[in-house]
């Protein structure tokens, strides 16, 4: 299926490896033009490089922390119209709420909520101008389950969540959608980090904590940053315009609701 998007210019967030890449890879083997964002220099290039090599896509680089002020000035100075903004940030650590204090909750807050609301105020008046623009959040399946020790992710990114709930319904009339992309357990450094924690608070191996991870979920795998950014396309593409404010999961089942 052509998703009616190649030309169409696009800035990925947190791009240099797992779901952002998943998400870049995708786009540009739709033909969108790219502008990837990541804070480290060598593994962003790569990145760029394998996107170019694989798709023939034309990839741009900007190194920055989107989570700053001088990060997003970066960015939007290299992609200053996109028709298509992925929001993507790293979560914060995992602990026990009693060992974060107000400053933990900012910078949370800060990169997990506030940043992609202040991308998308600077984005999306171009977007609603030009008839076309898809934000596609990527956030976590603990908006829906929150996991006991991701309190400071549960926290930020269920915030982002009310806010795109309102704004969604407002820009779709003018061809602009914003979804919320929701993985589960993802196979990227962030769970192998969790993982590492949970190992470390059961006293069990991070082997045994991966495969009793792995065993509890339906598909009985963890999912990968290409089926992930397949789902992304589809969002941005302009067979979804009739998609907006909706929370996807990519869980692989794991999430036992009906709704």
């Amino acid at each position: 299926m052509d998703f009616g998007i190649a030309g169409k210019k696009a800035l990925v967030c947190a791009a240099s490896k797992g779901l952002g890449k998943g998400c870049a890879m995708a786009l540009a083997g739709e033909g969108v033009e790219l502008v990837i964002l990541a804070r480290g220099k060598e593994a962003l290039e790569a990145t760029a490089a394998e996107i170019r090599q694989a798709t023939g896509a034309k990839v741009a680089t900007v190194v920055c922390d989107i989570t700053t002020e001088e990060g997003r000035k970066a960015a939007l100075a290299a992609c200053p119209e996109p028709d298509i903004l992925v929001n993507n940030a790293g979560g914060p650590p995992p602990g026990d709420f009693r060992e974060w204090d107000r400053a933990a909750w900012i910078k949370a807050i800060d990169a997990n909520m506030l940043t992609p609301i202040e991308l998308i105020r600077r984005t999306v008046d171009g977007m609603i101008a030009r008839r076309f623009g898809r934000v596609v959040n990527i956030t976590s399946s603990a908006v829906k389950a929150p996991i006991d020790i991701l309190g400071l992710s549960n926290g930020a990114r269920t915030g982002l969540t009310g806010f795109v709930a309102g704004l969604a319904r407002k820009t779709v009339r003018h061809n602009v959608t914003i979804n919320n992309l929701l993985p589960g357990a993802m196979d990227t450094d962030r769970l192998r980090t969790t993982i590492e924690v949970m190992a470390k608070n059961r006293n069990l191996s991070v082997d045994a904590v991966r495969a009793e991870r792995a065993a509890a979920i339906p598909a009985g795998r963890f999912g990968t940053s290409d089926e992930f950014g397949a789902a992304c396309a589809y969002l941005c593409s302009a067979q979804a315009s009739y998609v907006t404010g909706q929370n996807f999961l990519i869980d692989g089942g794991a999430y036992p609701g009906t709704f």
